[in-house]
């Protein structure tokens, strides 16, 4: 992360925590999300692997019900 305050969570795990400095990893195929607090804009670099031309598959997008219920 570059600056701001943010928030991760794998499914079915913690909402944790994210500042700038700290680096996040997700395995493929662990289905996660990522965002900035509800008071606090962020920025980060994402770096992902291709395979076979194909770079992430997006799902769903996080509900504002399930955002402002993660704290």
């Amino acid at each position: 992360m570059t600056a701001g305050a943010g928030w991760v969570q794998v499914e079915g795990g913690p909402i944790l925590d994210i500042h700038p400095g700290d680096v996040v990893w997700f395995a493929p195929g662990e289905k996660h999300w990522h965002g900035a607090t509800s008071t606090t804009a962020m920025t980060h670099v994402a770096i992902q692997e291709s395979l076979e031309g194909k770079v992430v598959d997006w799902l769903e997008h996080v509900t504002d019900e399930e955002y402002l219920k993660a704290r």
